[in-house]
Order: C-alpha cells, then structure tokens, then sequence
C-alpha cells in the first residue's frame, strides 16, 4: 500500500472532502503546489483553480476558492470559500456566473466591488475548467 497523508477541505457550509491520499496537487499563491505524504509542514493561501486528488492510483478534480492551507507530515487541511467536485459543477450556472462577472468589470466600480467581482470572476473560471477538464 502506497504511502498515504490524510486530505480535509472544509468550507463554512460543510466538510467536503475526507479521505487518505497519495498527493495533493492544488493552486497556492506562489503557484502549483503537489503535496505528498511527510511533506514539510507549510501555511500558505489557497487561490481559486483546479485542485487534483490522488487516491487509489486516479484522479478526482475539485475546484476550490481561496482559503488558508496548512500542511504536517502527516495532514493536509483546507478551509475554502469554494470546493466542488467536477461530477457536481453545474457548467451552464457556472458560465453564467462568468459572464455577469465580466458585464459587472465594464460598469464603473470602487475598488471594493472591483475585487469582490474579480473574486467572483475566479471562482466561475475555476469551476468551468475543472468542469471542462473531465469531458
């Protein structure tokens, strides 16, 4: 049996995901990031994008938001605004998303709305490729 670290994403509403895995390859701030069993411990932020599970030799995809990520030799633990699974992604309310977001950039904006917009821009994107990706 491979070597396995256990994997909990968390957001406000609800524990979505559990499970002991081989790898974890998800979007940090410094860029694409794979996490592997005894990783060194690590505190980083999560930016929205394509999160890749490895367990039991296949892939499972999530898109995630931003959130904080913290890593033990043993753990990974991500508390996120955003974590869907690709097989729960609706693409036609996701792409619907994107585009109100970008209609929304055109229309003058404080600098607030425009990173409250942008956020929301991330999220639809994240979830459209991850989407997209498991045709």
């Amino acid at each position: 049996m491979p070597l396995t670290t256990k994997l909990e994403v968390a957001t406000p509403e609800e524990m979505v995901y559990s499970a002991d895995v081989e790898m974890v390859t998800l979007p940090a701030v410094e860029g694409q990031m794979g996490l592997a069993p005894q990783h060194v411990r690590l505190i980083t932020l999560l930016v929205p994008g394509e999160l890749t599970i490895r367990r039991e030799g296949r892939d499972e995809l999530l898109a995630v938001g931003e959130g904080l990520i913290e890593v033990t030799n043993d753990h990974v633990s991500i508390a996120t605004n955003m974590a869907v699974a690709a097989d729960k992604i609706d693409e036609v309310a996701a792409e619907e998303a994107r585009q109100r977001a970008v209609d929304r950039l055109k229309e003058k904006l404080s600098s607030e709305e425009v990173a409250s917009v942008n956020a929301s821009l991330a999220r639809a994107v994240a979830q459209l490729r991850v989407k997209r990706t498991r045709r």
